[in-house]
């Protein structure tokens, strides 16, 4: 049988509240155990007092007689004695006759009062001088009636209020942990109306103790990066679709057409371009997801070294206007650390090199080919990289969807593209654990800042 964690919460509360009333009425029990014997003996030292002043002064007999008549009740089993102190005098015949050992005398004589008790009886002795009489040994003998009626009395007491704290402790842990758990109940009932149809749906931390709305919130930002991944991969399943099945079409189309009957060799040769220009598009969309797919999930396997990130971009702006005449880079030096070391990042030279050829590259080509500002500077832990586009931007309700790949803006349909070069750029950036911030302004330009970490070096 399975047992619920809100059961098991209870009997957890109800075991340690009922531990701790055990404990303490254990703790009361023993402490009080000891309580009617020390009362038993001071009233037996009292007793025994008052019958040395009756029996053992003459001017003090009547009165003190007459006053313990009157005003003590008889103890049951009560006996006493008094046997005077001789020099050198074996007392082990009286302490057969009473019911004490020897020792007892001795320790009466010697210090002045003694106790001792077995199943039945308390003795309490104490050493008497009497004015007129000499020294005696006083014994005051009794049953302790205070005992059995006191511990009877506390037991009861204990059992009953024991009864009561379990019946209390029952309910109580009933409603701490109904209590507990009611805020993780409305948890996973609204969990449970959350799916794939409606992600959007949030849990509410209002009203949830700082625990559950760590939880609460942990679970929120999950949801967050799970539709967004529902999101993009609907999103690349769309347009990867469209894009693979636009070349695969024209291809098609063509065949079909110049089969459908006997052309001249012109016309052959003029669909087999097409369809070379169709599959050349093909090959390289597919290359680029292959490629966009081992930098996602097979980076780690790559060999990484110490780049210079300043040489890297001069290499890379020298690619760029040799690709393509048009395109202008301008680089800003002015603020490069003075220690060189501050530019080295442990990375991939090559996949660096594409990563910022990609940026660079669509910053010129969405600029028309306007000049495009390039600069680098470095913090103590990061070498920053700013490229600065006066292009057409991106609309702010689209930046959201930028690392999506086969995702073009809608303001990019005269420009050729396949939107793999952020998505892949992206990628590269994060396995070497860095960032890419994106800020545009439609028709104004965009701007793309490069964060990546400082590998080590000796300052």
């Amino acid at each position: 049988m399975n047992i619920t964690t809100q059961t098991k919460t209870s009997l957890l509360l109800l075991g340690s509240f009922l531990g701790i009333i055990l404990m303490f009425s254990a703790f009361v029990y023993l402490s009080e155990l000891r309580y009617p014997y020390e009362e038993f003996y001071k009233l037996l030292e009292i007793r025994a007092t008052l019958f040395a002043k009756t029996e053992l002064e003459d001017k003090l007999n009547k009165g003190v007689a007459d006053l313990r008549e009157e005003f003590f009740e008889k103890i049951p089993a009560e006996q006493d004695y008094y046997i005077a102190i001789k020099p050198d005098k074996d007392y082990t015949q009286e302490a057969q006759a009473i019911g004490v050992p020897s020792e007892f005398f001795e320790q009466v004589i010697k210090t002045g009062k003694a106790r001792f008790n077995n199943d039945e009886l308390f003795f309490k002795g104490i050493r008497y001088a009497s004015s007129s009489n000499g020294d005696f040994v006083v014994i005051a003998s009794a049953s302790n009636y205070f005992e059995f009626s006191h511990n009877a009395y506390l037991k009861r007491t204990l059992y009953l209020a024991i009864a009561l704290a379990f019946v209390f402790a029952f309910f109580i842990s009933l409603y701490l942990s109904k209590y507990i758990f009611k805020p993780l109940r409305g948890i996973t009932e609204r969990v449970k109306q959350i799916s794939s149809e409606n992600l959007k749906l949030r849990l509410n931390s209002r009203n949830q103790s700082d625990e559950l709305r760590e939880l609460v919130s942990t679970f929120n930002d999950m949801l967050d990066r799970i539709e967004t991944s529902f999101e993009t991969q609907n999103n690349f399943i769309s347009n990867a679709s469209h894009e693979l099945r636009t070349p695969l079409t024209a291809i098609i189309g063509e065949a079909d057409v110049s089969l459908s009957k006997i052309r001249k060799p012109d016309e052959y040769i003029e669909t087999i371009k097409i369809i070379l220009d169709e599959a050349e598009k093909l090959d390289l969309k597919t290359k680029a997801l292959l490629f966009l797919a081992q930098t996602g999930f097979k980076g780690k396997a790559m060999r990484f070294d110490m780049v210079r990130i300043d040489q890297l971009l001069m290499d890379v702006k020298e690619t760029i206007e040799k690709l393509n005449s048009k395109n202008k880079v301008l680089l800003d030096m002015s603020l490069l650390p003075q220690n060189p070391a501050k530019l080295k990042v442990k990375g991939n030279e090559q996949l660096l090199h594409l990563a910022l050829s990609n940026i660079i590259n669509n910053a010129c080509k969405y600029s028309d080919y306007q000049i495009v500002n390039v600069s680098i500077g470095a913090s103590d832990n990061k070498v920053i990289i700013v490229v600065k586009d006066v292009g057409i931007g991106i609309p702010n309700s689209e930046l959201k969807y930028i690392y999506d790949p086969f995702f073009r803006a809608s303001n990019t349909k005269n420009y050729e593209g396949y939107g793999i070069g952020l998505p892949l750029t992206n990628n590269i950036i994060r396995m070497h654990n860095g960032e890419i911030l994106v800020s545009s302004i439609l028709n104004k330009g965009t701007t793309v800042q490069i964060n990546i970490p400082i590998g080590n070096y000796d300052v």
